[in-house]
């Protein structure tokens, strides 16, 4: 039996085709223009902490308060502190820096529900695109803050690991806060993870976990002690393919 492939016409499109290929390729130049738009506002911010969690938190859950001291602490060391920019988690790492010594940065994202931006940034950059505001999560960060969080969380931490487990960005410090909301997956990455062979026992060095503000804010100088903040020329070229 002979199997006839079927090529797909690249000439005589109808007026929705014409009309759908030239959306796509407008549609490339503004994420083009997006990231070149972030790139420019947020080059000098660094040193910078990226803080992840909950949109959901309430005001006055502890989770928000410990937020708050912990941003406050980064800030005054100086390190500016970069969030999602929406309520929640993002407010109170926004709200405890914004009186600090460094910039307070929001990523906000538009979404159909859940995302407002807070009053508490210095700098405030927009974003259609989550692949464009992650990559700006990651870009400028010496280190991620993760508090808990839903689903946006898991994926901005399982990210972080991923980059860094494979060497497309920087070994960077990835701190988990809160253990007892940590507790269950940390679990079974060690056991079910590490033991099906679906990771290597040393990833499981790529996380930490600390719950007293100050010592994370130690653990993070800890890891940049001998080696500073400053990257070399072949760590920009790394952080350029993230």
């Amino acid at each position: 039996m002979t199997i006839t492939k079927k090529v797909p016409k690249t000439t005589n499109y109808d007026a929705q085709g014409q009309h759908q290929s030239g959306h796509e390729s407008w549609h490339a130049f503004e994420i083009m223009s997006e990231f070149v738009d972030a790139t420019e506002r947020l080059k000098e911010i660094t040193p910078a902490v990226s803080i992840f969690g909950s949109a959901r938190t309430a005001v006055d859950h502890p989770y928000y308060k410990l937020t708050e001291d912990i941003a406050r602490l980064l800030s005054d060391a100086g390190f500016s502190v970069i969030s999602g920019g929406g309520p929640g988690i993002m407010e109170a790492a926004n709200k405890g820096a914004f009186p600090g010594k460094s910039p307070s940065i929001g990523l906000n994202i538009e979404l159909p529900h859940e995302q407002t931006r807070n009053p508490y940034q210095d700098v405030s950059q927009n974003f259609k695109h989550f692949f464009m505001r992650k990559v700006m999560f990651v870009k400028y960060a010496s280190a991620y803050v993760v508090m808990p969080g839903g689903f946006g969380t898991l994926d901005e931490v399982m990210e972080a690991i991923t980059l860094v487990q494979t060497g497309k960005t920087l070994k960077i410090p990835i701190i988990l806060v809160c253990e007892p909301f940590w507790r269950g997956l940390l679990d079974w990455i060690k056991t079910t993870l590490v033991n099906e062979k679906m990771i290597s026992e040393e990833d499981l060095d790529l996380i930490q976990v600390i719950d007293e503000p100050a010592q994370i804010v130690e653990a993070i100088f800890k890891h940049y002690e001998a080696r500073g903040f400053k990257l070399s020329a072949a760590e920009e070229r790394v952080q350029l393919y993230l």
